[in-house]
């Protein structure tokens, strides 16, 4: 492997063979054309397309029926499952001796043979500075980001340089309503407290707890945030919330930003 790196233990042993072959020369990329021309217009060349799986046993979850509360095991096993998949895969990029990922992908899929698994997948293109700048994180990692090629190129223009993809999740059981609650609201409009109250907890917590991952990459903000919401195979009042974004830092030096392109039109 790169600078005599060994493959990580945790990886598949075809995939040493595989990265090994991304060394000389061939590239992988899942960048779209587009998205390729304009990472290399950043400064960084494609090294190869990396990914990492974890396949997780979710664990028994109990939860009281007329009781809104978090669900620490399951928001316990959807965390850990996605930080093994981005681990393996920043293995991969290790191996390689990429600066960073970028066009992060997180995807999540259940099969039939295991009601209470998943599989996690982390996938991205790996890249490196073509001026040999080191562009590694705080934590000497090779930087995340989902964000796209074009956006990528974007912030880079802007003096920003990605960290990381952080990210916090909950699982929170929503209380059902008695039959005595639900009668007293029929035909009128009315807000349900308890139904606000819960979910406005549950992506605060989520929120919060990706907040806190940026910090501890010493980020200057964080782009590109979305709030995901699935019930996944827990019924309609369970619901996994997922908060994502790119942690950014500021570089020091001054930046100029490129003029707008001017469009002349040929119409007459």
């Amino acid at each position: 492997m790169s600078d005599g790196q060994q493959i990580p233990a945790d990886l598949p042993k075809d995939a040493s063979r595989r990265l090994a072959e991304l060394e000389h020369g061939l590239f992988t990329s899942d960048l779209s054309v587009n998205e390729f021309l304009l990472v290399k217009e950043a400064g960084f060349h494609p090294l190869g397309f990396v990914m990492g799986s974890s396949i997780y046993h979710i664990g028994l979850q109990t939860r009281r029926w007329g009781k809104s509360q978090e669900l620490d095991k399951l928001t316990g096993a959807m965390y850990d499952a996605r930080e093994l998949a981005m681990t393996r895969m920043e293995e991969e990029a290790e191996a390689l001796g990429a600066d960073g990922v970028v066009g992060v992908r997180l995807d999540v899929n259940y099969y039939e043979w295991g009601r209470d698994a998943a599989e996690f997948i982390a996938m991205g293109t790996a890249v490196k500075a073509e001026d040999n700048t080191s562009h590694r994180n705080v934590l000497g990692k090779p930087f995340t980001s989902d964000l796209s090629g074009q956006d990528f190129w974007t912030i880079m223009q802007t003096g920003h340089v990605p960290q990381g993809l952080v990210m916090g999740t909950c699982v929170y059981h929503i209380a059902h309503r008695g039959f005595g609650q639900a009668l007293g609201t029929v035909g009128q409009n009315v807000e349900l407290p308890n139904f606000t109250q819960a979910l406005y907890e549950a992506r605060e917590l989520a929120m919060t707890r990706m907040q806190d991952e940026a910090n501890r990459l010493q980020a200057s903000g964080i782009v590109g945030v979305r709030l995901e919401e699935k019930s996944h195979q827990w019924g309609s009042h369970t619901i996994e919330f997922l908060a994502l974004g790119t942690a950014v830092t500021k570089r020091d030096e001054a930046v100029v930003l490129p003029k707008p392109t001017t469009i002349i039109s040929l119409d007459n």
